[in-house]
C-alpha cells in the first residue's frame, strides 16, 4: 500500500509538471506581436482571419486561380511591390538591388486596423530611393466610404507633391470575413466607393487608385464603368496575360501578377517606365 501511494503522488507530480510546461509554452505564444487578440478573436473562432491581418489579393487565388508569369512584351514596365504588416521589417536594400523601383504599403483596414510596421516599410523604401505610396483595405460593411477615407489619410494614406510619394490606393476586393461583397448591393458598392474616393479626393487633392480584380468588380459593382475616367486602375491577375478589365478602364496602370515572388511575395509592374511612375507621383 505504501508503495502505492508514492506511486500515485509522483504521478500527481508528473502531471503538474506536465500542465505547467503547458501553461508557459501558452504564455509565450500569446507574448507574439497580435498573437493574443488573433486568437481570441471571433473571426478566428469561426476559422476566419483575424481583423486587421486582410492583405491586397488575399482573395485572388481562391477565386480566380494561378497561372504563369507575364510574358516579355517590348511595352516596358517598372517592377514594384506591396506590403503589408504580414512581411514584418521589409528588406528594401535587397528589392532595390534586385531592380524594385517603387513600392506600396498597406496603411490601414477599416477604422480599426493600422500597419505596425508602417514606418519600416513606408520610409524604408523611400530610404533606398524607391517611389512610395500607401494603400487601405476597406471593409464596406463596417463605416461608410468617407469616415473610412478620413481614417486613411489621418494614418498615412495622405499625399504630397514631392515627387517620391504616389496617390493613395483603394484596396477594393472580396472579403477574407465574411460575404465576398461585405452584403452590399451593387448599387450600394458603387455609392460606397464614390464616398470614399470623393473623400479622398477632396482631402489630398488626388484621385485615389483603385485596386481590385475584374472577377469582382462584376459581381459587387455590376461592372460599373464610372471610375475608369478619373482612378488609376491597379488590376490583379496572377496569369501570363492581365485578361479582361473591368468596365470603364482601357488600360491598367498596376498590374499585381503574382503572390510569390522574391523577397516579398506580392509583385507588381507598372504599365510604362520610371518617369511615367513620378508623372503619376508628381499628380
Amino acid at each position: 500500500m505504501p508503495v502505492l501511494r508514492s506511486t500515485s503522488k509522483t504521478s500527481r507530480r508528473s502531471r503538474f509538471a506536465a500542465a505547467g510546461t503547458l501553461l508557459a509554452a501558452l504564455s509565450l505564444l500569446l507574448t507574439l506581436p497580435g498573437a493574443a487578440s488573433a486568437a481570441g478573436s471571433p473571426d478566428a473562432a469561426a476559422g476566419k482571419p483575424a481583423r486587421g491581418t486582410a492583405t491586397m489579393g488575399m482573395g485572388v487565388v481562391a477565386h480566380d486561380g494561378q497561372g504563369g508569369l507575364p510574358r516579355d512584351t517590348r511595352a516596358v514596365q517598372t517592377e514594384g511591390v506591396d506590403v503589408s504588416g504580414h512581411q514584418g521589417n521589409v528588406a528594401w536594400s535587397t528589392l532595390w538591388n534586385s531592380g524594385v523601383k517603387w513600392a506600396y504599403t498597406k496603411a490601414t483596414e477599416g477604422t480599426y486596423y493600422k500597419n505596425e510596421y508602417f514606418a519600416q516599410q513606408y520610409n524604408g523604401s523611400y530610404n533606398v530611393g524607391m517611389i512610395r505610396g500607401a494603400y487601405h483595405f476597406a471593409t464596406p460593411n463596417t463605416t461608410s466610404g468617407a469616415v473610412q477615407a478620413n481614417y486613411f489619410v489621418a494614418n498615412g494614406g495622405g499625399w504630397s507633391r514631392d515627387g517620391r510619394t504616389l496617390p493613395g490606393v483603394l484596396d477594393i476586393e472580396w472579403n477574407p470575413y465574411g460575404d465576398q461583397c461585405f452584403g452590399l448591393s451593387q448599387a450600394g458598392m458603387v455609392s460606397w466607393i464614390r464616398d470614399f474616393v470623393n473623400t479622398y479626393k477632396a482631402r489630398t487633392g488626388r484621385d485615389a487608385v483603385i485596386y481590385t480584380a475584374t472577377s469582382w468588380w462584376k459581381t459587387c459593382t455590376g461592372n460599373n464603368a464610372s471610375f475608369g475616367a478619373t482612378n488609376p486602375l491597379w488590376v490583379a491577375r496572377y496569369a501570363s496575360t492581365v485578361g479582361e478589365l473591368p468596365a470603364g478602364w482601357g488600360f491598367y496602370t498596376i498590374w499585381q501578377y503574382t503572390s510569390s515572388g522574391p523577397t516579398v511575395g506580392d509583385h507588381d509592374r507598372f504599365n510604362g517606365a520610371l518617369d511615367r511612375v513620378q508623372a503619376l507621383a508628381n499628380g
